[in-house]
């Protein structure tokens, strides 16, 4: 077996505050070897991401390294280095793919910008030789209009784009040890494939070490070698992936491979006649206009004649690769931006036709649940304000005192305590803030919740019990969902049935068995060949 280029023979980490100081990471080891991974895999908060970012020397202020802990890089403890000196490691020796690529590229900076600067500071090409690698990068991660993503800012691009553009700012200067933390989080399963094959390529090629940061044990599965898992900053089990896979040997292992959701349907499609929602020859453009008069260059067509419908109590999945348009007929279903076509008929009633005020309190009857529960909720407001903010508005209650009761009914409806209201955001886990983000949809008993990719940012075993959730209020309420997704696995779990997007058109629709088991769409069935499958795992289930 060959020398690893990256050891971590002791590294502890704490947090301190005043005279209080909680370990965060106790006693973490690892090696990293050329042309091999390791997966690096628990819940939030056990300490994949600061142990990641204390290789770089990026940890939040708040950290401190305990003195026994060594990172040894080419024969150095990268903990000794100077920031100066560290500049010169990252990017070039040490390339990290972050999870949030919103906040970790530079908004001023056009992508393009970004690119060059690393790739001539590390490789000392010129500024022609920078943006033909720059380019060729970009399309390499599966970006259609290179050029477009190379003039634009990270704001003018979709999650998808930002998370790939990223990669390829990553990967630019070849380095020979790559952190890959949560890299594929948001993108769908076909562009994800591409990524990871992209990553596989250059462990391959290259001979670089790749250290893989992720929640969706199916993915890991594809990449790592050998297997390292944490639980609050513990590490519970390290071995080779296959050994990890098929036997587990720690309780809490077993409970995450336990907690990974299979592909095959699990619903019926039973037999429904009340609508609740009608959407008909929806179309949504967008009017792209240059020159001094303004002119209209171009249209792009988001939504181009879409028609579905949604029966009371069912779920309908939209899935799709990420610019495919589910997202944008989710804001014309919700008239959040106004559709240049069609119709959207609710309980009944065409939006379209609606005045604002009547437009205002239908709104009541149906809400979203972000993608996001970090950025969904405002950081200034206790959850009880967040939670009763719609009941005033809507004048379901004429105070906040009548509102207690509602809210705290719905707490227990979400399985939170309550005296969970009196909090602020930053106090909760994800998992917590997407209950919250729930409780705040249920407030005005809704008929229809749209849920925009609900648990792409939540590990197994809390993806697991947000699902569990929202299946158990839909049995109880007779809530009907539209959920907007790119994992398959999920589909399987929630949905009646399945309705596939490309370019801004449904290709395929039918019962989620029908679909996922006998696709007929060619383009359907790439999007099921490229979703990575639980079924070399090995759980109590299956023994």
């Amino acid at each position: 077996m060959q020398n690893p280029i990256l050891t971590i023979p002791e590294l502890s980490i704490a947090f301190s505050s005043g005279e209080n100081k909680r370990t965060v990471l106790n006693h973490f080891n690892l090696s990293l070897r050329r042309g091999e991974c390791v997966g690096l895999v628990g819940e939030s908060g056990s300490g994949k991401t600061l142990s990641a970012l204390s290789i770089l020397q990026l940890l939040p202020q708040a950290a401190r390294v305990s003195r026994e802990s060594q990172i040894i890089f080419r024969d150095q403890n990268l903990l000794d280095l100077s920031e100066k000196q560290m500049r010169h490691v990252r990017g070039k020796h040490i390339g990290m793919i972050f999870q949030d690529a919103m906040s970790a590229l530079n908004p001023v900076l056009t992508i393009g910008q970004q690119l060059t600067e690393t790739i001539r500071l590390h490789l000392l090409l010129n500024s022609r030789e920078s943006k033909a690698r720059a380019l060729s990068l970009l399309e390499q991660v599966g970006i259609a209009e290179p050029l477009r993503c190379y003039q634009s800012y990270p704001h003018e691009l979709s999650g998808g784009m930002r998370q790939r553009a990223m990669i390829a700012i990553a990967v630019c200067a070849e380095p020979s040890i790559i952190i890959a933390d949560e890299p594929t989080t948001a993108l769908d399963v076909t562009i994800q494939a591409q990524v990871l094959d992209l990553l596989n390529r250059l462990k391959k090629e290259k001979q670089c070490a790749l250290l893989f940061i992720g929640h969706d044990l199916s993915v890991v599965s594809q990449m790592a070698d050998d297997i390292t898992v944490l639980k609050q900053g513990e590490m519970i089990e390290q071995a080779s992936a296959h050994v990890f896979f098929q036997h587990p040997k720690e309780e809490y292992s077993q409970q995450l491979l336990n907690a990974v959701l299979k592909n095959t349907p699990r619903k019926t499609n039973e037999q429904k006649t009340e609508n609740v929602l009608s959407v008909d020859h929806l179309k949504m453009y967008f009017f792209v206009r240059t020159g001094i008069l303004k002119r209209v260059k171009y249209s792009v067509k988001a939504v181009d004649d879409v028609s579905f419908a949604i029966k009371k109590g069912e779920t309908l999945a939209l899935v799709g690769e990420s610019g495919s348009g589910k997202t944008t007929t989710a804001k014309a279903i919700l008239q959040l931006i106004k559709n240049t076509d069609g119709n959207v008929v609710f309980l009944n009633k065409n939006l379209n036709q609606l005045s604002r005020k009547k437009l205002r309190e239908m709104r009541s009857n149906m809400q979203i649940i972000f993608q996001d529960p970090y950025s969904a909720l405002n950081p200034r407001m206790m959850v009880f304000d967040s939670l009763c903010e719609g009941l005033l508005i809507q004048k379901k209650v004429r105070n906040k005192k009548e509102a207690l009761p509602i809210i705290d009914d719905i707490l227990k409806q979400v399985e939170l305590p309550l005296d969970f209201k009196w909090r602020y955001p930053h106090e909760f886990s994800g998992g917590q803030r997407q209950r919250i983000c729930i409780a705040r949809a249920l407030t005005l008993s809704p008929q229809l919740l749209i849920l925009d990719e609900p648990t792409s940012a939540l590990d197994v075993t809390t993806q697991k019990q947000i699902l569990d959730l929202l299946e158990k209020i839909q049995n109880e309420k007779n809530i009907s969902y539209l959920l907007i997704t790119h994992n398959i696995s999920v589909v399987a779990f929630m949905a009646h049935r399945v309705a596939v997007m490309k370019e801004g058109k449904i290709i395929e629709t039918g019962g989620v068995a029908d679909v996922l088991q006998s696709p007929q769409h060619e383009y359907t069935k790439q999007l099921l060949h490229s979703t990575p499958t639980p079924s070399n795992f090995s759980t109590k289930e299956d023994n």
